[in-house]
């Protein structure tokens, strides 16, 4: 079956930028809506950015500007670049696949932490 695997997670400075990584393993990424959500306690998932096949991007508001999400589907990655990092911006980070080809369903990550100091 298939797993995300992520990377890039950290604590940095408000202000200052991260790079998550996200590889598909045993499965192919081409094809396959991708992105992120993140999750802080006490609180819902809430999408932060999706990329479809040919590379169409959507973003929360909140990110807008701050964050780009790309896909390399030679390496079955994708990427989040944030930069101008907020202490509001601090939670988990999940990576998500909807697969449409099999196997079909919905993937997710194990998270990976992100920490914005003050």
């Amino acid at each position: 079956q298939v797993q995300l695997v992520e990377s890039g997670g950290g604590l940095v400075q408000a202000g200052g930028s991260l790079r998550l990584s996200c590889a598909t393993v045993g499965g192919s990424s081409r094809l396959e809506v991708m992105g992120w959500y993140r999750q802080t306690p006490g609180h819902q998932r809430e999408l932060v950015a999706s990329v479809l096949a040919d590379g169409t991007a959507e973003y929360r508001d909140a990110v807008k500007g701050r964050f780009t999400i790309s896909r390399d589907d030679g390496k079955n990655t994708v990427f989040l670049q944030m930069n101008n990092l907020k202490p509001e911006d601090t939670a988990v980070y999940y990576c998500y696949q909807n697969r449409m080809t099999p196997p079909v369903g919905l993937h997710w990550g194990q998270g990976t932490q992100v920490t914005i100091s003050s």
